[in-house]
């Protein structure tokens, strides 16, 4: 996730496993976006553009720091400088290392992200082999369709039609360490309460949670390839750019401020949910309806900033990708606590996965208010409308067998399978349970008491178990139309119940760039020596993640750092 990544000094396996207002500059924001502030070391191609962009600089973006020449300890020269080595950049590294490319992969960590062993790969061998073909031109349209045209169908293609490749390159190495991919092949129905597309898109690593991880296996190669190439702790504070061209950047290291030459320069830092003054101003839908993080706490913004700041544009939409796995504590409210800089979500349990199954949700008032069969981040936002921004789910005794009828896909599938193999229900929610979060009782009036319902809103809450009791008798959701395969009785003892929010896991709008992951200036022209691939780009999604089409995010990211190395050695 993330760059589709958390860090590991962070969210450990096992939680993830189990599991705002603006202020005053958001109506600046859909339009100045993409405008870089001037300074000394960047240059507007016209006067009129550098009127607009000083005008419309918002608050969030601040000034390009101003680094004196004297106060460079160490200048590096390099061809190829990727900065970030996260989903993006491991791939753009490890391509440059084995075509023997001059490069230089520096990170602001000491080590590089924990990734997610899925990715989404179109038409790969091992999908066609399982019949998984996959009409490409759907589903270049179908992702157009998420985005409601605000993309660039060209930089979606360059993923639709370069994944496979990419799959070629990578599943071997992955082999060697004792990892065998799987091909996801969802089952073939109606979901959503609509059609939905449901491409064969995901591949996965079997024990994706052990290491060497991708990332882990990557970086081997590079270091055994170009061992002087990998520099750790090197945190960007700027690009170097001048008349619209990008010759580099400089980092904040243990040594002092260096800057590293480069004749091209890829940007892989990933997105700004770690960034909550940016997050309110540009995604203040997003921050009402979360409740927890699971972001790279690294992802901060940083190198969409530099990116602004040397000329580029950000897409003027919104674009999170936000999980409904937020679990909390009765009385807890969506939306940050604290201010500015500080402010955090208030949920301490990042990815509690029971929250993607399509239960029965009701908010504060105890009553359904959505579809609870829809993609993570649609539920979501529905409920932040709600009070609080938050939902209940309630579950009976008999929830494994529910869950494994539900037949959910993508990660939320987890669950699916660990109650095929007898995982009981209170084990896989463990981390909730033990917290006290997950409250359990012999009857739905005692559970009621637990969840906080008092009052008219408990009485909404009994009527409308029965009422969902009803429409699971007669196979018919007639008030949101979820599918009949996914309604669920609420009789048989224990009864169980969970508040959630939305969880946050990065922001996929970012910087627009054309097929070759060029960043773009104000009139739409390339930056000379200037890529971004990953989290930090965009012209890819616009409002949402769509999480039907699975794994596309790593998938995306993979394929255009591996695009941009091939590119610039020459290898397309």
């Amino acid at each position: 996730m993330g760059t589709e990544s958390t860090s590991r000094s962070g969210i450990s396996r096992r939680s993830f496993l189990t599991g705002a207002a603006l202020t005053g500059v958001a109506a600046a924001g859909a339009s100045l976006v993409g405008c870089s502030p001037s300074s000394s070391t960047s240059k507007s191609e016209s006067t009129s553009n550098a009127d607009v962009i000083d005008s419309a600089s918002p608050s969030w973006l601040g000034a390009e720091p101003e680094i004196a020449e004297s106060d460079i300890t160490k200048t590096e020269e390099t061809d190829f400088l990727v900065i970030g080595a996260g989903t993006a950049g491991m791939c753009a590294a490890g391509t440059a290392a084995e075509l023997g490319m001059n490069f230089i992969l520096a990170e602001k960590n000491d080590k590089v992200p924990e990734t997610r062993e899925y990715l989404g790969i179109v038409n790969s061998k091992a999908a066609l082999a399982q019949g998984g073909e996959v009409d490409s031109m759907k589903l270049l349209n179908e992702l157009t369709r998420y985005a409601s045209g605000k993309c660039n169908q060209d930089v979606i293609k360059v993923w639709i039609d370069e994944s496979a490749e990419l799959f070629d390159w990578i599943d071997p190495k992955m082999q060697a360490v004792g990892k065998q991919v799987v091909v996801d092949m969802p089952a073939d129905h109606e979901t959503g309460g609509t059609d939905y597309m449901l491409p064969v898109l995901q591949h996965v690593w079997l024990t994706p949670y052990s290491e060497p991880m991708r990332n882990d296996v990557l970086l081997s190669l590079v270091q055994e390839k170009s061992p002087e190439s990998v520099h750790f702790g090197y945190e960007l504070v700027k690009l170097v750019h001048e008349d619209g061209k990008v010759m580099g950047a400089i980092f904040n290291t243990s040594e002092g401020y260096v800057q590293i030459n480069a004749k091209n320069t890829l940007l892989a830092t990933g997105g700004y949910p770690a960034n909550p003054v940016m997050m309110n101003a540009l995604q203040p839908a997003a921050v009402g309806c979360c409740t927890a993080s699971s972001f790279n706490p690294a992802d901060n913004g940083t190198g969409l900033k530099a990116g602004i700041w040397a000329g580029g544009v950000k897409d003027p939409d919104a674009a999170p990708m936000i999980f409904d796995r937020g679990a909390v504590e009765v009385g807890v409210d969506c939306g940050y606590v604290g201010e500015g800089d500080d402010a955090a979500f208030p949920g301490t349990i990042y990815q509690e996965n029971i929250g993607s199954q399509p239960f029965m949700k009701v908010n504060r008032n105890g009553v359904r208010f959505a579809n609870e069969s829809a993609p993570y981040d649609t539920f979501c936002f529905q409920a932040g409308q709600q009070p609080g921004g938050v939902w209940c789910q309630i579950f009976d005794g008999n929830a494994s067998e529910d869950i494994i009828r539900f037949s959910t896909i993508g990660c939320s599938a987890f669950a699916n399978q660990m109650m095929a193999a007898g995982m009981p229900v209170e084990e896989f929610v463990a981390t909730s349970r033990d917290a006290g979060f997950l409250k359990k009782a012999d009857t739905i009036e005692e559970l009621a008491d637990m969840l906080g319902f008092e009052g008219e809103a408990k009485t909404n809450f009994l009527e409308q178990v029965d009422r969902y009791n009803q429409q699971f008798d007669a196979q018919v959701d007639d008030d949101y139309g979820k599918e009949a395969y996914r309604l669920s009785a609420i009789r048989t003892a224990p009864f169980y119940g969970l508040w959630f929010g939305g969880t946050l896991l990065t922001t996929i709008d970012g910087l627009r760039i054309n097929g070759d992951c060029q960043v773009l200036d104000i009139n739409g022209a390339p930056i000379e020596g200037l890529y971004a691939a990953g989290d930090v780009s965009g012209s890819f999604f616009s409002g949402n993640y769509p999480e039907y089409i699975v794994g596309v995010a790593s998938g995306r990211s993979s394929t255009q750092g591996r695009h941009v190395a091939r590119k610039l050695a020459g290898d397309l």
